[in-house]
């Protein structure tokens, strides 16, 4: 068996038991997109869900590692957090509101504040 045939194999166990954890349920999410994320969290021997707002400023796609960024602006400081979308801890994903970007990645926000962040509004 050459290393082509065993890659393949593997490849092909791999993403027969990613299958089983991929969520079905998620909408579809695009760059630009404002969304409301609620997030199991553990504190003690409690679980309680947290929400958090913001836009998706970029998206990674790797089947089960699917990974969005968010940003959000709290007192004046940028926050950005990256989430495992099909995590067993999210919860709920709503989306907001969506905007037409033509980047891929909106990286340019980072530097950016107040009115200037502003997306344009996708209706559909």
């Amino acid at each position: 068996m050459n290393i082509c045939m065993k890659t393949k194999y593997s490849r092909t166990i791999i993403e027969s038991v990613e299958k089983k954890f991929i969520k079905d349920e998620i909408p579809f999410l695009e760059v630009g997109d404002s969304i409301q994320i609620g997030v199991l969290i553990k504190e003690g021997n409690k679980e309680r869900v947290q929400t958090s707002e913001g836009v998706i400023i970029s998206r990674n796609n790797h089947n089960l590692n699917t990974t969005i960024t968010i940003r959000k602006v709290l007192q004046n400081i940028g926050v950005e957090r990256v989430y495992l979308i099909h995590s067993p801890r999210i919860i709920n994903i709503k989306i907001i509101k969506k905007a037409k970007v033509r980047k891929a990645k909106l990286y340019y926000l980072r530097s950016r504040s107040g009115k200037a962040t502003r997306l344009k509004q996708k209706f559909n």
